[in-house]
């Protein structure tokens, strides 16, 4: 995922450039390449925008028995699994064609695949 300029900086949970301006979900100028995004001191994190073949399952309020479960369903290829901000919640980064909106999967699981911005913590999970 990082070899894509799809990064943004963040501030709470808004995303922006790495020079501070509001980034757009759906303007590519407004993104940058991970380099750029890892070394910008910018906001008090970042995130990826998430279409052009990724997408995310955000699943909240989940252990790590249920997500290793859900992780179990999902059918496209997961390129990254990670603790969400909350701490309590797990995003599954996967190879996603792109789809319209956003979609409710098994519950309390959200679905994107495109026009929309994870904020990251980067911290990594292994489930399996």
């Amino acid at each position: 995922m990082t070899d894509r300029a799809a990064w943004v900086r963040a501030v709470g949970k808004r995303p922006v450039t790495v020079t501070g301006a509001p980034a757009s979900t759906t303007k590519r100028a407004t993104w940058a390449p991970f380099r750029a995004v890892a070394t910008s001191s910018v906001g008090d994190g970042y995130g990826i925008m998430l279409g052009d073949g990724i997408g995310a399952y955000d699943l909240d309020h989940v252990t790590d028995d249920e997500a290793r479960l859900l992780l179990s369903q999902i059918p496209e290829r997961v390129l990254f699994v990670e603790r969400s901000m909350s701490g309590d919640g797990v995003h599954v980064f996967v190879e996603a064609p792109e789809g319209p909106g956003t979609k409710k999967w098994a519950g309390r699981h959200e679905r994107y695949t495109r026009a929309r911005f994870i904020r990251m913590t980067g911290d990594r999970l292994s489930l399996a």
